[in-house]
Order: C-alpha cells, then sequence, then structure tokens
C-alpha cells in the first residue's frame, strides 16, 4: 500500500481516484463516486485494501459537500470541481465506511498493524459522523 498519511488521500491509489474522476466527463463524476461506495458496500468476503481506499476517498468527497463536513483541500483530491453529488449517497457511503471497518478487511488490517490506527480510525470516525447526520 503506497499510504504516506493518514488522510483519506494520502494513498497512491486514493490520489488515481481523483485523477480517474478528474478525467471523467462532469456528468459521469457522481457514477464513479456511486460505483466506488456500492462496489465495498455489497462485500462479505474479504475486503481488498484498494476498494476500500476508494470508497474512503469517495465518502469523503460526499461528506465534503454535507453540512458540517470538511472540504477536500489536499493536493491528492480532484483538481476538477465536482458537481452537486445526489443526497442519496450520503447513506451509501455510511454503508461503505461501516463496511470497511469491519473485518474482514485488509485495509483495517493495515492500520491495525501499521501504529497509527487510532488517528485512522479518528479521521474515519469524523468522516462517517458527518455522513450520517446528513443522510438523517
Amino acid at each position: 500500500m503506497g499510504t504516506w498519511d493518514i488522510g483519506h488521500f494520502d494513498s497512491d491509489t486514493a490520489a488515481d481516484f481523483s485523477g480517474d474522476l478528474d478525467d471523467a466527463p462532469r456528468n459521469k463524476r457522481a457514477e464513479l463516486i456511486r460505483d466506488a461506495l456500492t462496489a465495498v458496500v455489497g462485500t462479505t468476503d474479504y475486503l481488498d485494501s484498494d476498494d476500500a481506499v476508494v470508497a474512503v476517498a469517495a465518502a469523503a468527497l460526499v461528506a465534503a459537500q454535507c453540512p458540517g463536513g470538511e472540504p477536500v483541500t489536499t493536493a491528492y483530491g480532484p483538481d476538477e470541481p465536482l458537481p452537486e453529488l445526489p443526497v442519496e449517497l450520503r447513506r451509501l457511503a455510511v454503508q461503505a465506511i461501516d463496511r470497511v471497518v469491519t473485518e474482514p478487511s485488509e485495509l483495517l488490517e493495515l492500520w491495525n498493524e501499521g501504529g497509527h490506527e487510532e488517528l485512522w480510525k479518528e479521521g474515519i470516525g469524523r468522516l462517517r459522523a458527518v455522513l450520517a447526520e446528513a443522510a438523517g
């Protein structure tokens, strides 16, 4: 995992997802975010870390448009502005976050082994709280 910090975009995989969003036509960006979230929500088997990282990044983009959400200001986030995302993505993002932090999840295992799991979990918790509040 090419990860350099605990932020939602601080990995090669998340940065690549941002690039994919930038390369996509504006009217397809919400669909890419939905696909990233959906890919993990339906998973009951071992969740690959790359899928989980992309889902967390997608959830962070959804949360950025929620009341109380933190804007994505990192250089590794998308450069191109996102359209207003459908409100129903908020609930899907909560479900994706819940799946990422539920075993079996490779990303959860990697953070638990990496020594910074508490900071990562705090960030994930704040992200989930914003999304859950906005989802109603």
